[in-house]
This record gives structure tokens, C-alpha cells and sequence, in this order.
């Protein structure tokens, strides 16, 4: 089911003023012509029009500030000499899929000195012998064809691509140097973790040496009370005994007394 550009957007003038990229993939064309599509759009720098219909560009808007331009899957012959008038800063175009059979068709597009990147798979003129060496020769300006400069080299991301303007890759630079500065301060803080682990390890076994030391100290302690004590009771058992000896001698001592009064 097709749909309209109403379908996909709100039918506000303000909201327009500050679009950027528009993308109406697979909407209806009348007569060459995308409903709402309108030269309104001042600011927009990025538009797609991928299989809606088109069979030539005469009635697309005078968009200034237009840099990226999908066309692909379209039924665009020829008639391209209209997009240098309404679209001056054009810098990346995109033809893949359409009906364009000759080189001489490309000519139009040597008055976009912008113009540095241009996609034509898919499409006929891609079959003619040279074809890579006579389009960037018609085209001096140009820096990539199909995704590869003329010396084969591949297109980088934000030179190859006409998926936006690449507005945003200050921020993504941003945000990584904010995930390096978070991940820094992890790191930082997983250190400062494992060296305090560190000093309670150690501090640990001090305190187990310690307790060591003074078990020591209190077994020497304790020995040397437990020597003395005995010592002591040595003594006592040697009084007890003095007593007892005392005590038995007593009596004989009396009897000898006793004899040595008879004898006088």
C-alpha cells in the first residue's frame, strides 16, 4: 500500500523549517511530482526517494542547502541538467537502478562543482567499455563512482554513504572520549581497589604476627609462674616434713629426760 508524504509527516510549517533529512521511500509520485515535497524545506541537506515512481527529476523543489540525493530504483532516463539549477550543492548522488544507458546522458552533471560522489549500478551504462575511465573523465570533479575512486580504492564510510550528513560524528568522538575518561577512571579506581586489598593483607598478617609474639611472651610468662609455683610448693612439702619429724622425735626426747632424772 503506498503511502503520501502527509502519511508520513505532520502538515506543519514550523516543524518543516527545521527538517533535515527526509526520507519518503516508497511513496506515490504524481506526474514526476511527490506530494508536500516542497521548496518549504529550506534547511534540508539529505533527501530519499527510493522506488517512488519518478521518471524524471523537472519537478523536484529548488533545495539549496541539499548535499545527498537518493534516486535509486526510479525510472529516471535523462533530464538530469535540471539538478544543478535546484540542487547547486549537491555532493553525493545516487542513480543505482534507473534507465540511464549513456555516458552523454552524465554530461548535466559537470555544472555540480560539488558533486563528489555518484552511484550508477544497475544501471545499463555501467556495461559500456571504459565506462569507470569515461565518467570520471566527463566528470573531473568527482572523487568516488560506485563506491571506489579511480584508483580502485574504496569510499570511506562518511565519504561513500548518502545516508545523512555525518552532523553527528563530533558527538560520537565525544562519547567515545567520554567512555575512554570513564573506562580510564575504572581502571584508576580498580587499582586503587587492589592496592588497598594489598595493605589489608598486610596489615592482616602483622597483626597475626603480633598476636603470635604476644601468645610467646604470655607462654614464657606462664612457664616461668609455673616454675616458681613449684618451687614454692617444694618448699611447703619440706616444712610439712620438718613438722612431722619434730613431732616424732618429741617423745623419745621426753624418755631420755626422764631417764637422766632417774639416774640422778
Amino acid at each position: 500500500m503506498h503511502k503520501t508524504i502527509e502519511d508520513t509527516f505532520l502538515n506543519d510549517h514550523f516543524f518543516v523549517f527545521q527538517v533535515r533529512e527526509l526520507v519518503l521511500d516508497n511513496c506515490r509520485s504524481v506526474e514526476g511530482k511527490i506530494e508536500g515535497l516542497t521548496a518549504e524545506f529550506v534547511n534540508l541537506e539529505f533527501l530519499s526517494l527510493i522506488n517512488v515512481g519518478l521518471m524524471s527529476v523537472s519537478n523536484l523543489p529548488k533545495l539549496g542547502k541539499l548535499k545527498k540525493l537518493e534516486l535509486s530504483d526510479n525510472r529516471i532516463s535523462g533530464g538530469l541538467d535540471v539538478l544543478a539549477e535546484k540542487l547547486p550543492n549537491l555532493t553525493h548522488l545516487n542513480l543505482s537502478g534507473n534507465k540511464l544507458k549513456d555516458i552523454s546522458t552524465l554530461e548535466p552533471l559537470k555544472k555540480l562543482d560539488n558533486l563528489k560522489s555518484l552511484d550508477l549500478f544497475n544501471c545499463e551504462v555501467t556495461n559500456l567499455n571504459d565506462y569507470r575511465e569515461s565518467v570520471f573523465k566527463l566528470l573531473p570533479q568527482l572523487t568516488y563512482l560506485d563506491g571506489y575512486d579511480l584508483e580502485d580504492r574504496e569510499a570511506s564510510d562518511s565519504d561513500g554513504e548518502a545516508d545523512g550528513d555525518g552532523v553527528d560524528d563530533d558527538d560520537d568522538e565525544e562519547g567515545e572520549e567520554e567512555e575512554d575518561e570513564d573506562g580510564e577512571e575504572e581502571d584508576f579506581d580498580e587499582e586503587d581497589e587492589e592496592e588497598e586489598d594489598e595493605e589489608e593483607v598486610e596489615g592482616e598478617e602483622d597483626d597475626d604476627e603480633v598476636s603470635g609474639e604476644d601468645e610467646e611472651e604470655d607462654f614464657g610468662q606462664d612457664g616461668e609462674v609455673d616454675e616458681e609455683d613449684d618451687d614454692e610448693d617444694e618448699d611447703e612439702d619440706d616444712a610439712e616434713a620438718g613438722k612431722g619429724e619434730k613431732r616424732k622425735r618429741d617423745p623419745e626426747d621426753e624418755d631420755d629426760d626422764d631417764d637422766d632424772e632417774d639416774d640422778d
